[in-house]
């Protein structure tokens, strides 16, 4: 949502995207447990009450920044989905992926404390992940192997935990100085193999 620096919801939204901000930033430092709502409110600037404004609880905060990485990767989806074929798709999936690794690397960063989290709203958040993130890239796969483009006589789920198994080191751990390169290098080597044919 888009909103004039004069509308009266500027001040709120600004104010929760900075809670956001310092939170991830808390929380990749110091863990779930690490973090306390009075050290958000510091590190934010205002007072506990405003805090609990925005978001209900500490557990509420952290799913709305695990909800937040989750929508960034249903846009990627979508603009991969926006290209024809699957090399075209997956090149852009792996280009924009690179485009937002620290991004990526935060979410992969908070959601390796998703355990923290009450076990329904983690089955909850955890049903959203698969649905969204291994769903699209099962639905780009199984669209690919109806055109012939992929193997048919594979799952689309093993087609793309495959892709995933590939891809993952490009967002997790430090920057790569050649990422692009070997992004190449890796979509290659998943679409044609590593053998001379």
């Amino acid at each position: 949502m888009t909103v004039s620096p004069n509308s009266p919801y500027s001040s709120h939204d600004s104010t929760r995207n900075r809670i956001q901000t310092e939170a991830a930033r808390l929380f990749v430092a110091g863990g779930y447990h690490g973090v306390s709502m009075r050290e958000v409110a510091e590190a934010v600037g205002v007072t506990k009450p405003a805090l609990y404004h925005h978001f209900a609880d500490k557990e509420a905060l952290f799913l709305a920044l695990l909800e937040g990485a989750l929508s960034s990767l249903s846009r990627l989806i979508e603009h991969a989905q926006a290209q024809q074929g699957i090399r075209a798709q997956l090149g852009t999936l792996v280009a924009e992926l690179l485009d937002t690794a620290p991004e990526q690397r935060v979410g992969l960063q908070l959601a390796s404390e998703l355990r923290h989290v009450s076990p329904d709203r983690r089955a909850a958040f955890e049903s959203e992940y698969r649905r969204v993130w291994m769903g699209g890239l099962s639905a780009l796969m199984t669209a690919a192997a109806q055109r012939g483009e992929l193997r048919a006589d594979l799952p689309p789920a093993a087609h793309a935990r495959t892709f995933l198994a590939l891809t993952f080191p490009l967002v997790n751990g430090p920057a790569m100085p050649d990422a692009r390169s070997t992004a190449q290098a890796l979509l290659s080597i998943y679409l044609d193999g590593a053998t001379p044919r």
